[in-house]
């Protein structure tokens, strides 16, 4: 029998008491010339890590806005990779101008996608993301950007479950996504789902000699009830109904922290990690005189908020978490943090244009909307340059 002990669950999402930005430059370093202070980050293995910003003269990467670019997006919704559930023109959403906005950091321009350059420099190489469904969205968005740039190019998809791999064939390339969204393993055990806060090898056997691996983890932590996607949890041999949600998550992912110090070279593989991705389910968050009543979650956003913060100015107290465990690792790990400036775009997530929603749902925007993941071509394109510009510049 499994023995039991509880803990009083918490709120998963609470308010950070700083708000991070991150710098990729040495701190004495003031110039505001992107490729000089990229390089110098990645000659240098400590400044991978998060930094609090401390000069703003410097080019600060993930804080800046958004600008309107005629020029974007870089590929279509026609892109076979996009699922249903991201393809937002394909399933009737009538607007397109949220395609057409890119990001400006602050004292510095981020270098456009340039999908043949990624092709050589990675070729014969291998990427994964490993997480939940937003690394999923990142995943499918880099092949369609890549795929744009070589459209002859001779391709070759294997789904599965975990593991899907999409291979360009001429290059030697492979981009997989790795199923696991609590990162460490959830077995079976008497016929309960069981999360294992100390155990990642049922998973991380598929990581290993990969060149390139990107995490996320996040929102499967915070889901209750139904949506919720174990029975137990087990932390030290002890098994619990329930804990602390950021307690587990810290404890998941110093599992994970551990193993990568463990069992990654950071000579020949690089590591990067995917910062929270905001979810927009409460309009009162960018509108202070809307309502949840009248106003529906991000149902009807069409446009980004403008300024440089998101209104309420919090980071959920999962990123606290993140860059808790990130700061303490030995290990180089890179931290994308897309939380910023992804808050910042409420228009940005399918709503009811998703293939995953039947006309009932759709006719129900209050109750279906999807305002978690976000639609294809879209915001995971940033994160796709932010990743390029950190693996290249």
């Amino acid at each position: 029998m499994l023995s039991l002990s509880s803990q009083a669950p918490c709120s998963a999402f609470g308010s950070c008491l700083t708000i991070l930005c991150l710098l990729f430059v040495q701190p004495h370093i003031a110039s505001s010339a992107l490729l000089l202070s990229l390089r110098n980050h990645h000659n240098n293995h400590q400044h991978r890590r998060p930094m609090i910003q401390a000069n703003q003269s410097s080019c600060a990467l993930f804080a800046g806005t958004w600008v309107r670019d005629d020029t974007y997006p870089i590929y279509q919704s026609n892109c076979p990779i996009i699922d249903a559930e991201f393809n937002c023109q394909m399933y009737g959403r009538p607007d397109s101008d949220y395609l057409k906005y890119r990001w400006q950091p602050l004292n510095c321009q981020l270098p456009r996608f340039n999908g043949l350059e990624f092709l050589l420099q990675m070729k014969g190489k291998t990427v994964m993301f490993v997480g939940d469904s937003l690394g999923r969205n990142q995943w499918e968005s880099l092949i369609c950007m890549v795929s744009a740039a070589a459209p002859t190019t001779q391709t070759q998809i294997i789904r599965g479950d975990p593991l899907s791999t999409f291979k360009f064939l001429d290059y030697g390339l492979s981009i997989s996504f790795y199923r696991a969204p609590y990162l460490v393993d959830i077995d079976s055990i008497q016929g309960k789902r069981v999360l294992k806060l100390d155990d990642i090898s049922g998973n991380s056997n598929a990581w290993l000699g990969v060149d390139v691996l990107s995490f996320n983890t996040g929102h499967w932590w915070t889901h209750k009830g139904s949506l919720q996607g174990w029975d137990y949890m087990e932390s030290g041999g002890k098994y619990y109904q329930d804990m602390d949600r950021s307690a587990a998550l810290e404890k998941g992912l110093g599992t994970w922290a551990n193993w990568v110090e463990s069992n990654i070279d950071s000579t020949r593989t690089r590591v990067f990690f995917l910062s929270i991705s905001p979810t927009h389910y409460d309009p009162t968050e960018w509108n202070a005189g809307a309502t949840i009543a009248t106003t529906k979650n991000c149902y009807g956003e069409t446009s980004p908020m403008s300024g440089t913060k998101y209104p309420t100015g919090l980071y959920p107290e999962q990123m606290r978490v993140v860059d808790t465990v990130i700061r303490d690792m030995r290990s180089p790990v890179y931290l994308l943090d897309i939380t910023m400036l992804s808050e910042l775009r409420k228009d940005g997530h399918p709503s009811i244009y998703s293939g995953d929603l039947t006309p009932e749902q759709r006719a129900n925007p209050a109750r279906s909307a999807d305002c978690s993941h976000w639609c294809l071509p879209g915001l995971p394109d940033t994160w796709n340059e932010l990743f390029y510009t950190a693996l290249f510049f």
